[in-house]
């Protein structure tokens, strides 16, 4: 049961949040929307954010085991893309609040879990130190960051789907290109 009324919490504070902005959002809101009462939702989370915390972390946990088939860094974010297009505002409502740091840790761990998975099934032929493959896993997140960023500070006005698989297009053959480097031994500088 308590498992059910969590759920019931997090899904009214998700429709409430496609609505409104965060900051906007009561705990009486949430308990009205879900038919509980305020105790309970005290009973689940401490406060809004530790509410907002929970939600994220559920869907980074969401992603991780609906993961199946990762041919390329797209296939691994699509997940997550749509995820936040369902939930457009709701995402622009959390970018734009005072919890963005939030959002942004959530961001960091959706990014950097797809990237680490696709880099270690991509890289398995390739014999490359662990501290290359940490570079390449740190590049490729930090770029796939900066384009859900700029997506957001948009308003979400294009299509992030078609630009990261234009982009993985572009860029075809970059990754073999740094797993090649990496297997090769390093020259050192005299």
């Amino acid at each position: 049961m308590a498992a059910f009324t969590e759920k019931a919490i997090k899904l009214s504070f998700m429709k409430l949040l496609n609505d409104k902005p965060i900051n906007k959002i009561t705990v009486k809101d949430i308990v009205e929307d879900c038919g509980i009462n305020r105790n309970t939702f005290y009973y689940h989370f401490d406060d809004i954010p530790s509410l907002l915390q929970e939600v994220l972390i559920d869907e980074v946990n969401n992603l991780l085991q609906n993961q199946s088939e990762i041919n390329s860094i797209y296939d691994c974010l699509i997940s997550a893309i749509d995820f936040a297009l369902q939930n457009k505002r709701a995402m622009l409502h959390i970018y734009n609040s005072a919890n963005r740091e939030l959002f942004e840790q959530y961001l960091n761990n959706v990014t950097c879990i797809a990237v680490k998975k696709f880099i270690e099934y991509a890289c398995a032929e390739y014999s490359i130190s662990s501290s290359d493959r940490d570079a390449i896993i740190i590049y490729y997140k930090c770029l796939l960051i900066g384009f859900v960023i700029d997506w957001l500070t948009t308003g979400m006005n294009y299509d992030l789907r078609i630009k990261i698989k234009r982009i993985c297009e572009l860029y075809d053959g970059s990754m073999e290109t740094a797993f090649k480097r990496a297997s090769q031994p390093q020259q050192r500088s005299s």
